[in-house]
């Protein structure tokens, strides 16, 4: 065929066609987002490609996420904010505290729900929790969940918890040549899996003694979707085509791990109706509310079960763990710290070393030590609310205008960058718990410290997973000393491969057996 009856085919000149708008409309989008900030008179990340690879430095594995985030709150270092681009999302980087509590806690309903890009059917189990629900959906569930978290339910599971605390320090005990050199974050994930599986599913497992347990291996499935170059680019694609991933049926997660945690929680379920089992549990007050009869609520399904009790596994397997790791990093390379600590846990501990809920509230310095790790270290280094309707922010600073952050825009809070500013928090890359002592909490200003997140949307197990780390620590810190090793990281320089914060190489430290 020659080559002009070839272009003069039908196909081929829709083909073409099709190709030509497909370009047009890229341009045209590149050109409304990069102008939408400068139309409305404010500081914004400019349309260059300077810019561009800027905010690409974290997926294109340039720099850790942590690192990204501090820059990013330092691009505009005298605003109070600024717009940018989330892929084709308008977004505005929020740095101002005062800013942050009207977006967060007074001005609520402008700003109730969080951007999401997993679809609840194709993947209910990310897209039905929690985290993910928005509005009336979210309000329900946050009603049904909270009985969950309560200083009276934090009593009960005190003891669960303790017992998985006292097994986890007894094999470490038992088998010295781990503790040489260990990496926290491969043995405190096996603890934290003990905790859920007791605490959420009433499942005794023991991850130490039993280290292929199927609770163990799926967790560490679940929590490498940032891993490896094709889950990122499957993660970015969803986060830049959400409508396009939801019509061509991407999935955050591998199908068996849906199935693994759905056949969990159905056995959980049937066993403790078939028993008349009753736990004041997660998993309880769920059967409760799917037994309600109530037209005006939404219907609890299986999947909307599974998908709380998925993440509430996934947030205190890998989120609770980090925790616990950077914490002990701390203690192994300050001594004098780990050595105040210690002499307060045994002063709360009775006889045989066994904690109560009421003497681990009474451990001030703990709980020093562990704000001061969450203000270093925080779980998440960016969190986000996405504006529900049209919301005026006063002008970023003098000689500007204010603005109309319009319905689907939104907001990114830089939580690391806040954390890390020395005008809240003076020599931020020091290690100081005494930031959080009686006299001194009380000029912390109170947003722009937000580990867990503020307002109605703060994480609901904040205090559960605060309990599960001071716990360990207590425990271990009884039988055991923090030390370094040849492979610990200091200063931390954090991993670029990484979503979540983790040093390069991992967390090593050396336990030493206390005589």
């Amino acid at each position: 065929m020659e080559l002009s009856a070839l272009f003069s085919s039908p196909f081929v000149l829709l083909l073409t066609t099709l190709i030509v708008l497909g370009v047009l409309r890229l341009l045209f989008l590149g050109h409304y987002l990069f102008s939408y900030w400068k139309k409305k008179g404010i500081p914004y990340i400019p349309n260059s490609l300077k810019a561009i690879l800027f905010l690409w430095k974290p997926f294109l594995r340039l720099t850790s996420f942590a690192d990204f985030t501090l820059d990013l709150y330092n691009y505009y270092p005298d605003t109070r904010y600024f717009g940018s681009i989330d892929f084709a999302t308008p977004t505005v980087i929020l740095r101002d505290p005062e800013l942050i509590k009207d977006v967060t806690v007074k001005e609520f309903e402008h700003f109730h729900d969080h951007r999401t890009f997993v679809d609840e059917e194709i993947d209910p189990l990310f897209g039905k929790n929690i985290f993910s629900l928005r509005g009336d959906r979210w309000r329900e569930m946050r009603n049904t969940l909270s009985p969950s978290f309560t200083a009276s339910k934090m009593k009960f599971m005190v003891e669960l918890i303790s017992k998985c605390a006292h097994e986890f320090v007894d094999y470490l005990i038992d088998h010295p040549d781990l503790c040489h050199s260990i990496e926290t974050k491969q043995v405190f994930r096996r603890y934290t899996t003990d905790v859920i599986a007791t605490a959420a599913f009433g499942i005794s497992v023991n991850s130490m003694k039993e280290q292929n347990n199927e609770f163990y291996v799926k967790g560490v499935e679940a929590t490498k979707f940032s891993s490896g170059v094709l889950r990122m680019a499957k993660f970015i694609f969803m986060r830049a085509f959400p409508r396009f991933s939801k019509s061509i049926g991407i999935s955050l997660f591998a199908p068996d791990i849906s199935e693994f945690f759905k056949r969990i929680v159905r056995e959980t379920i049937k066993a403790r109706e078939e028993q008349g089992i009753v736990r004041p549990d997660m998993i309880h007050l769920l059967m409760q509310a799917r037994d309600k009869e109530n037209p005006s609520i939404h219907k609890m399904t299986l999947d909307d079960i599974v998908s709380q009790a998925f993440i509430f596994f996934f947030a205190g397997f890998d989120t609770s763990s980090t925790l616990m790791c950077f914490a002990a990093h701390e203690l192994a390379v300050n001594p004098d710290i780990q050595d105040r600590l210690r002499k307060e846990v045994e002063e709360h501990s009775d006889e045989n070393g066994d904690i109560t809920y009421d003497s681990l509230s009474k451990m001030t310095y703990m709980d020093m030590v562990v704000s001061e790790t969450l203000r270093k270290y925080p779980p998440a280094v960016i969190t986000d609310r996405l504006c529900t309707k049209n919301y005026e922010l006063p002008p970023a600073k003098p000689g500007y205008k204010s603005v109309i952050v319009e319905a689907d825009n939104v907001i990114m809070i830089p939580v690391y960058g806040l954390h890390h500013d020395p005008a809240y928090f003076p020599n931020p890359q020091k290690f100081d718990p005494e930031r959080f002592n009686d006299k001194n909490k009380d000029n912390i200003n109170p947003y722009a410290y937000l580990p867990f997140g503020l307002g109605p949307r703060k994480c609901i197990g904040n205090r559960f997973a605060l309990m599960e780390t001071k716990l360990l620590l207590a425990h271990l810190l009884q039988k055991f000393t923090f030390k370094t090793t040849e492979k610990t990281v200091e200063p931390v320089v954090f991993d670029k491969n990484e979503f979540a914060l983790q040093p390069v190489g991992g967390f090593w430290i050396s336990l030493e057996k206390r005589i």
